[in-house]
């Protein structure tokens, strides 16, 4: 056992973080090369090889961290980049954006789940199922939550009002402390959590 997980589950859990995460980010890059951003494109993000997404500390370090000290874990990948100067309908467009990410995650969720209930798997793949599908609807949900940097700030941003855009800008140097605060505290005392079991029950 290593951090509470046995060696097999940790092996499948890194192996869903890596393709939950490179397919989320490839999808925002790709997003924003249709919407006629080519700044990710040109950085070569638009690709399915985990180590384009890689960031030596927030996907490495922390979730080594927060497994160690949360018994989960928590990572970020690096940030795809996106000129809104150049992004088709301005902030719609970046919330578009921001956007796909969260809902790849949710489409990789519906396939591991579909794979899940209709095809006759060992105990072993049921596992790694029930993980992969487990962890994309948590990076779904989790993602979707309107605090900078997570991509629902950028979605909120795009429809509020300028009173409530001028707090956004506020708070996104301090985003980071906001999100582990989110995590210490259960995630909005439980809310994260139970939508989280909802949307996993109904897949599952």
């Amino acid at each position: 056992m290593i951090f509470g997980f046995s060696i097999t589950d940790l092996v499948i859990l890194i192996v869903s973080m890596l393709i939950a995460m490179t397919v989320h980010e490839a999808v925002h890059a790709y997003v924003g090369y249709a919407l006629g951003d080519t700044t990710a494109a040109e950085q070569g993000r638009i690709s399915l090889n985990p180590l384009r997404h890689i960031d030596p500390v927030m996907t490495v370090l922390l979730p080594v961290i927060t497994l160690v000290w949360l018994h989960a874990p928590v990572l970020a990948a690096r940030p795809v980049p996106f000129n809104p100067d150049r992004v088709k309908f301005g902030e719609f467009g970046a919330a578009l954006i921001a956007l796909a990410g969260p809902l790849s995650n949710l489409v990789l969720a519906v396939l591991g789940a579909v794979i899940f209930r209709t095809v006759a798997v060992s105990d072993v793949m049921a596992n790694a199922l029930f993980i992969f599908v487990s962890l994309n609807v948590s990076l779904f949900i989790f993602n979707l939550v309107p605090i900078p940097p997570l991509d629902g700030s950028r979605v909120l941003y795009a429809f509020a009002p300028e009173a409530v855009q001028g707090f956004m800008r506020q708070i996104e140097s301090m985003g980071l402390f906001l999100i582990f605060a989110l995590v210490l505290l259960g995630g909005f005392g439980g809310v994260l959590t139970n939508i989280n079991s909802f949307v996993l029950n109904t897949l599952l």
